[in-house]
């Protein structure tokens, strides 16, 4: 029999996980559970699974490994569940133990590849080159054509995902403050954010400087691990995140426009002792901004917002971004039944897992759709590429943006 999970010194806390009462109030919040209506698919099955292992009762199977494969780590269970048990930490720990055995045979070619590339800014920015040549000169139209693409569908979900790529924005390493200067904060740029919406990060920097911060943007920085911690790659992560100290070291707070980068800094100290600091010094762009009297004119708009798993579940930040979002006159803000319900894209988990990432889509699409609104807004470059994706399939006619980019476009309209 394989090896227990408890083998390892990041395995799975077992008094964390004999936290869990099995009362089974997570269970309609999980978006697997919603779809596949499996005990071992849900939170509380699959800490049953964690708990087998960590005893030694059962071993790291092809069998155990998928029910945690099929987990999105939303950590809805988290908000739901009475004990405070602590599941995205759990998920994490077992996903590590998986990991020594190597990703499962059918994936293994994919696996590599997102791992070598999406969390490298270097060669995610290669890639997309290469992909925006794909796109103008018209090989993609043939290839849609062919629906060659329906045999390779994680292939296919990923060339899905992509509208237009822009072309590299390099931000100034340096964004003085106006007005009554606050102090000094550092701006992550992330990898995805960067490449695929770079216009986020200017329209970040700039709010921040409206707000009175002096915004630094390190070019040195790489990636924060996000994707790597939520596969298990725990010793990627841990290099990453040392990594990220020494690039902010001086700077009052470090700011992220990416849920799922925030929530994954936040819980550095969890993982890396000497990264608790950088922890605690990290805060979402609707955090610092929240009461900051930024210069906000007027937009005729009908919004709602999505909150991203990692945002809502993972850093327990809801309002800010709704509170920013009334202060813009003219906005009217129509709330999103189900708003913290996952949209299906979890890191790369509508790349590995496109068909179960696509029936959560439909479900978030057809609550959009009920809103009647012209525009959604979430604060995640993962949302941001789903729900757009999902507008694009059903031709439903809304624009999909971050916060930011209306807070930024109101204080341009601001005449003061």
């Amino acid at each position: 029999m394989t090896s227990p999970v408890v083998v390892s010194p990041d395995a799975p806390d077992l008094e964390e996980i004999r936290k869990c009462v099995h009362c089974g109030i997570c269970l309609p919040q999980c978006p697997t559970y919603r779809v596949l209506g499996e005990e071992m698919d849900s939170p509380r099955g699959r800490i049953y699974l964690m708990r087998a292992a960590a005893e030694g009762r059962i071993g790291l199977t092809e069998t155990f490994a998928r029910h945690f494969d099929l987990c999105l780590g939303c950590r809805a269970c988290e908000t739901a569940c009475p004990s405070g048990v602590r599941f995205g930490s759990l998920l994490e720990a077992t996903r590590a133990q998986l990991r020594r055995h190597g990703p499962p045979p059918r994936r293994r070619l994919l696996d590599r590849f997102v791992y070598a590339v999406f969390p490298e800014p270097g060669r995610m920015g290669a890639a997309l080159g290469l992909l925006r040549l794909y796109r103008r000169s018209g090989l993609q139209r043939l290839v849609r054509s062919t629906r060659a693409l329906r045999l390779f569908p994680r292939l296919a979900a990923m060339e899905g995902l992509l509208g237009d790529v822009p072309r590299p924005v390099s931000l100034p390493e340096l964004h003085p403050a106006r007005g009554r200067r606050r102090g000094r904060v550092g701006l992550l740029t992330g990898c995805v954010q960067r490449h695929l919406f770079p216009h986020v990060n200017r329209d970040t920097a700039r709010l921040l400087t409206l707000a009175g911060w002096d915004v630094v943007v390190p070019r040195a920085q790489g990636c924060c691990g996000a994707l790597e911690l939520h596969a298990g790659r725990i010793d990627d992560f841990r290099a990453r995140a040392r990594r990220l100290v020494a690039t902010f070291a001086d700077v009052d707070w470090v700011v992220t426009n990416a849920a799922g980068c925030g929530s994954a800094m936040k819980e550095y100290g969890h993982w890396v002792g000497e990264a608790r600091g950088l922890a605690l010094r990290t805060r979402d762009v609707t955090e610092l901004l929240a009461d900051a009297p930024l210069p906000l004119g007027r937009l005729e708009l009908t919004v709602t917002y999505h909150d991203p798993c990692h945002l809502a579940h993972g850093q327990r930040v809801r309002q800010e971004p709704r509170q920013l979002l009334r202060r813009i006159p003219g906005l009217r803000l129509v709330e999103l039944a189900e708003s913290d319900f996952c949209c299906g894209s979890a890191g790369v988990y509508n790349i590995l897992e496109p068909g179960i990432a696509r029936e959560l889509l439909e479900l978030k699409m057809t609550r959009i759709a009920e809103t009647g609104a012209t525009v959604v807004a979430t604060g995640n470059p993962g949302c941001l590429m789903q729900i757009a994706g999902g507008a694009r399939a059903r031709g439903l006619d809304v624009a999909v943006v971050h916060p930011v980019e209306l807070l930024a476009r109101a204080a341009d309209a601001y005449s003061g």
